[in-house]
C-alpha cells in the first residue's frame, strides 16, 4: 500500500495553505523522523549549499540542525501554488550554543508526488543575527498557536 499525505494534488488555495501549515507544525516539533515522513522515500533536497537525497539523509540532517539551532520557532506562509507545486516564504528564529539569536529568512520550492508526498525540496535561506530583545516568535516550543501572527503581519 502506498503512503498517502493528504491533502493530495493538483492543490487548490485552501489544500495548499493547508498543505503549508502542516509542513509548519512538523517542523516546529522538531521531530526529525516526522518531518521526513513528509518525504517521499527518494526526496531530493538542495538547503542553502548542501544536497540531500532520502529519508536517511533528510532525519540526519535535521538531527543535526537541530542541535544546533536551538529554541527554533518556525513561521511559514504560502507565496505560490500550481498543480502539484507549491512555493513558501519562511522565518525563523533560534539561538546558538553562546546564546546569540538569529532569523532566518528564506523561499521553499515544493514538488508533491500523487500521494502528497514531497519530492523535491529547494530552500534557500539567509541568517541576520539580532538581539534577544528584537526576538517576534515567542509561543512555547512547538506547534505556533492558531491565533499567532502570521510571517506578514510581522512584515517579514
Amino acid at each position: 500500500m502506498t503512503e498517502q499525505r493528504p491533502p493530495l494534488p493538483p492543490f487548490s488555495e485552501e489544500t495548499a495553505i493547508t498543505k503549508v501549515r502542516l509542513a509548519e507544525d512538523a517542523w516546529n516539533s522538531r521531530d526529525p523522523a516526522r518531518v521526513a515522513l513528509a518525504y517521499t522515500p527518494d526526496s531530493l533536497w538542495r538547503n542553502r549549499d548542501t544536497f540531500l537525497q532520502g529519508r536517511p539523509a533528510i532525519v540526519a540532517f535535521l538531527t543535526a540542525k537541530w542541535k544546533r539551532e536551538q529554541d527554533y520557532r518556525l513561521i511559514k506562509e504560502l507565496w505560490a501554488f500550481q498543480e502539484n507545486r507549491i512555493a513558501v516564504r519562511f522565518a525563523y528564529e533560534w539561538r546558538d550554543q553562546a546564546g546569540q539569536w538569529f532569523r532566518s529568512y528564506g523561499n521553499e520550492n515544493w514538488e508533491f508526488d500523487e500521494h502528497g508526498l514531497m519530492r523535491r525540496r529547494i530552500a534557500s535561506i539567509n541568517d541576520a543575527p539580532i538581539a534577544e530583545a528584537g526576538r517576534r516568535f515567542h509561543w512555547p516550543q512547538g506547534r505556533r498557536p492558531d491565533d499567532y501572527e502570521s510571517l506578514s503581519a510581522f512584515g517579514f
